[in-house]
């Protein structure tokens, strides 16, 4: 039984974003400050990278650690629900699917983990972002 009542739950549930996210709007704004471009939420190819360069077919997906299973094999022994084991492992599979998909069709994508843009990680991960985007190779 959930310890929230089903209305505080649906609030509690609203407040969660799927784009423009504390961790994606960090990457947006340091990105900017180098005269990065780049596109947002791009929706013409499929998992709809959350930067993309589409003439490079350069794709990077900035993904919550929870709702995209970090460690997940770790976190799920404590899940109290079985709505939620299915619900993360979904996401895991769909995400590897849209990775495998893009690659096939020609894409480079990496993948920035939430954690990964903690201070003590930030400038090293928004390196790395910004190298990957600037290079020309695939």
């Amino acid at each position: 039984m959930d310890k929230f009542s089903k209305a505080n739950r649906s609030e509690i549930m609203s407040k969660i974003r799927s784009k423009d996210t504390k961790a994606e709007v960090l990457v947006f704004k340091e990105l900017r400050k180098r005269n990065l471009y780049f596109q947002k939420h791009y929706k013409k190819t499929i998992g709809y990278p959350d930067i993309a360069l589409p003439r490079k077919k350069k794709a990077v997906f900035i993904d919550g650690d929870f709702w995209h299973g970090y460690n997940f094999n770790k976190l799920k022994k404590r899940l109290p629900k079985e709505y939620w084991l299915g619900k993360i492992t979904r996401n895991v599979k769909r995400d590897r699917n849209n990775r495998r998909w893009l690659k096939n069709d020609g894409w480079s994508v990496i993948r920035v983990w939430e954690h990964e843009l903690q201070k003590k990680t930030l400038q090293k991960t928004i390196d790395k972002i910004s190298n990957f985007l600037t290079s020309d190779k695939p």
